[in-house]
């Protein structure tokens, strides 16, 4: 029987872009049932104690900066440290990927992409028309643009913010299977032992 794993992550966040690629591998190496779980990280981080980038301290900024040229590196990306069109509000770019999952396609691809746009293209991902165009690139209706916007999508929306909270995910990327949590792209590779060796997932020790 397939694994299956929930999947949280913003296309505005340079770590989810980062890992994605290493995580679609793992996922297909494995056989894992993806459930992609776009969530708003503003209303994360004020729920669960995070600070959003510009209220960080300035250290933790620079070193913000120094740790993504390292995984640009080790990744072998292609990554603007600043893009053209970022910071910017992601919500309809996640939300078209809430809605393409809901109507049955694969979001992997659009994702990869929507994260590409932001981080490698220096496309502006806010914007109706880019991401109108990055649907038909994929061969994906038109429609889910305005189902993205649509009430019911926000409201799933939303709910993977709650889902997240409860899961006890505070971060982008995070990768639950079993209910354990893997933060960061750079735990892929613990991920990836846990489905290989097929143990029990840990939990918190009282």
């Amino acid at each position: 029987m397939s694994r299956s794993v929930d999947y949280f992550f913003s296309v505005v966040s340079p770590w989810a872009f980062i890992g994605h690629a290493a995580f679609t591998g793992v996922a297909q190496r494995h056989g894992l049932d993806v459930r992609y779980r776009p969530v708003q990280l503003g209303g994360l981080f004020a729920e669960t104690g995070g600070l959003p980038l510009p209220k960080r301290h300035p250290a933790r900024q620079r070193y913000r900066l120094v740790e993504l040229q390292r995984w640009r590196e080790a990744r072998g990306l292609d990554l603007n440290l600043h893009p053209a069109h970022w910071p910017f509000d992601g919500a309809l770019a996640d939300r078209l990927v809430l809605a393409a999952a809901e109507a049955g396609h694969n979001a992997g691809p659009l994702v990869g992409r929507l994260m590409a746009g932001v981080w490698q293209r220096q496309e502006n991902m806010a914007d109706p028309a880019q991401l109108a165009a990055v649907l038909a690139e994929l061969g994906l209706p038109a429609a889910l643009l305005d189902a993205a916007a649509t009430e019911a999508t926000g409201a799933l929306y939303e709910a993977n913010r709650a889902r997240a909270v409860e899961a006890d995910v505070f971060g982008s990327p995070a990768y639950v299977l079993d209910g354990e949590v893997f933060w960061g792209q750079d735990r892929i590779d613990l991920l990836d032992a846990a489905l290989s060796s097929e143990r029990a997932p840990f939990a918190p020790e009282a």
